[in-house]
């Protein structure tokens, strides 16, 4: 399996772990806002090898605590589970980033032990979902079915908005049978016209 990127060292990415960041290409998405757009389309031969990443974090033992596995959508790959295993067996708790598209994979994969923490991006309101992520339409219930899996707190979590000006003008509710999320209302960027972030939410 190739990654495409990996950045050594991030306190931001996995809350509470010093972690690195393993990005990985490819999505069902294009969001035109996405910070890692050039993922969405570089080849499988870009980056470096699996075994690289592993020599890497075998090195970065008692150093590193946590990985961030991101994209992209990480749950488009069919080898991700074998992956993680793969960096479960050297001792690293795993974050896992997904849109959320993947309901049957992403229990698959919490299920089996190989994610302790999901972030999921929840585009916008339902009303504006498939213009937020590029699309002309979109069916709505696997994005439902991974927040429903989620809510049962299987593993730990969070959502999480991008609030682009011209697309979140206002605070989206998704309610669901045992508790309520707002968006936004856990940290995001608000980006102007520009792209550019304009302050924190």
């Amino acid at each position: 399996m190739r990654i495409q990127g990996l950045q050594k060292l991030t306190l931001l990415d996995y809350p509470g772990r010093t972690a690195c960041t393993v990005f990985l290409s490819g999505c069902n998405f294009r969001c035109p806002f996405c910070h890692n757009a050039p993922l969405l389309t570089a080849a499988d031969e870009d980056g470096m090898d699996e075994d690289e990443l592993l020599a890497f974090l075998k090195k970065r033992q008692g150093l590193l605590d946590g990985v961030a596995v991101t994209g992209g959508e990480p749950l488009l790959r069919p080898e991700l589970p074998a992956l993680l295993e793969k960096i479960k067996a050297l001792g690293y708790a795993i974050k896992l980033d997904t849109n959320g598209a993947f309901p049957e994979q992403l229990e698959a994969v919490v299920r089996a032990g190989l994610a302790d923490y999901v972030a999921m991006d929840v585009k916008n309101s339902p009303v504006r979902y498939a213009q937020t992520v590029g699309a002309v339409e979109l069916d709505l219930m696997p994005i439902d079915k991974s927040v429903s899996f989620l809510l049962r707190d299987t593993v730990d979590y969070e959502f999480r908005t991008t609030a682009v000006a011209e697309l979140v003008s206002k605070p989206c509710r998704l309610a669901r049978r045992r508790k309520a999320v707002l968006y936004p209302a856990l940290p995001a960027a608000r980006y102007g016209p520009a792209g550019r972030p304009q302050r924190s939410i």
